[in-house]
């Protein structure tokens, strides 16, 4: 999806042109349908964010997302990158319709990260990839059988930089909640709903490939003397690894109905949630 791992707390979602998804501080438990999962409507009842009956009803439309050109959306990793850049902070892309109201919401040139605060985030990422490649090498549906091996993985690249850390003399500390909580969803998640994970792992991987990369850049330049670590580099053609998956993302939601697909959909503001509170820990 290309998004930017800034993350932003987004005030409302498009799940087709003519209906939006709207966010509130105080969603009650009425209107969380039966059907959704206990850990999901307790996520959604702590946060205050868009219910999965706003999302369900959404569902009823046939019709895909539309580019902002007017054309027609081309598979459906074309649709979650519409419905990602839209969450993003008018500081941090062109498409975002959100407003900065957080540090980590502003353009990367005004952070001020913390070296503590940024071996937190690598602590709480790592958390994070080790849950997901753990849940695609043993997993709960055979869909996520066609993810394995995307040279995309991170765990092991991330391993080596906290090494390096320590080898430096430089004490790594214990993951913190942020990572801890979105590890947990994801495990649940994925034994239940197959098309809201896979929502996730495109989010979660591809930002690292973008907006990821913008970010370390900038940091490195500030508290790592230009250090560019392992997390950041990729074995292979970046672009051509991230072509292989979108191909397999693509193939895998064919077999979606149009609800299995506006449920994926209504899953990105859960995940921008998450992660912009990982993202937070680098100013902390």
């Amino acid at each position: 999806m290309e998004f930017l791992t800034l993350i932003s707390q987004s005030r409302s979602l498009s799940i087709n042109p003519n209906l939006r998804i709207l966010s509130s501080p105080n969603v009650s438990s009425t209107f969380i349908p039966k059907d959704v999962p206990y850990f999901k409507t307790q996520f959604l009842k702590l946060t205050g964010m868009a219910t999965r009956n706003v999302i369900v009803s959404a569902a009823m439309t046939e019709k895909p997302w539309k580019r902002y050109t007017g054309g027609e959306a081309k598979g459906f990793v074309d649709e979650m990158r519409l419905v990602a850049m839209k969450l993003h902070t008018r500081q941090q892309a062109q498409e975002g319709e959100m407003e900065a109201k957080a540090p980590e919401e502003q353009r990367v040139e005004e952070w001020e990260p913390t070296f503590d605060g940024y071996l937190k985030f690598l602590v709480d990422i790592k958390v994070v990839y080790d849950t997901l490649e753990q849940i695609i090498e043993k997993p709960s549906f055979p869909s996520y059988g066609e993810f394995r091996n995307t040279g995309l993985e991170r765990s092991e690249k991330l391993a080596k930089d906290l090494k390096w850390f320590e080898e430096k003399g430089y004490g790594v500390p214990e993951a913190s909640s942020p990572g801890v909580a979105y590890a947990k969803y994801l495990k649940q998640l994925s034994e239940k709903d197959p098309q809201a994970f896979i929502c996730h792992f495109y989010n979660i991987y591809f930002a690292n490939t973008a907006g990821g990369r913008i970010i370390a850049k900038k940091v490195a330049e500030k508290i790592l003397d230009s250090r560019e670590l392992e997390f950041y580099k990729w074995d292979g053609e970046l672009s051509q690894l991230l072509q292989n998956v979108r191909d397999k993302l693509n193939k895998v939601a064919e077999n979606w109905s149009r609800e299995d697909k506006n449920r994926c959909l209504g899953e990105t503001e859960i995940s921008f949630k998450f992660y912009r509170e990982i993202v937070r820990l680098m100013l902390s």
